[in-house]
């Protein structure tokens, strides 16, 4: 009996250790009003960056700033795009928008106002990154921002479609 339990247990382990991690399933809205499912995200077979950031967040804004000034570059060698996430709360959405338009930011932004999909990551910061890869697979996270850290993402995405 005690042999069947380590099997099933090391068995458990093993599995669990191998599974790469999938995006949960929350509706989220566009800021046109329509419904996304976080679930069902993609590019196409190929990788895709999340990022979650908020109007009032100094670095966040930093970033995306930052990566929009290569974002061109990345989707033309790499495929890859990027969805930003806002975390503004209700009262606050309203300043997406204009924040996004003012930078002239080409991201797919979600709305995600009350955090669900921020808690459902157990993400507990912002900025934070993850990496999609094209089967949908979390690849990578990484909270915060410091100046450059953009090329590591891009390295990733490099490594992800074999550039």
């Amino acid at each position: 009996m005690k042999k069947l339990i380590f099997t099933i247990v090391a068995m458990l382990t093993f599995a669990v250790g191998t599974m790469k991690a999938q995006l949960p399933a929350i509706t989220l809205k566009t800021m046109d009003g329509k419904t996304v499912r976080t679930d069902t995200l993609s590019n196409n077979g190929k990788p895709f960056i999340i990022d979650f950031f908020a109007t009032w967040c100094k670095p966040c804004n930093r970033e995306l700033k930052a990566i929009q000034e290569v974002y061109e570059e990345w989707q033309e060698e790499t495929g890859v795009k990027l969805i930003a996430v806002s975390i503004d709360q209700a009262q606050n959405i309203n300043k997406v928008k204009p924040l996004v338009d003012s930078y002239g930011w080409e991201y797919e932004v979600l709305l995600d106002p009350n955090s669900d999909f921020k808690r459902a990551l157990g993400i507990q910061m912002i900025p934070y990154v993850l990496i999609v890869d094209g089967k949908g697979n979390i690849v990578y996270k990484h909270n915060g921002y410091t100046e450059g850290a953009e090329q590591e993402l891009i390295e990733k995405v490099r490594e992800l479609v074999g550039k």
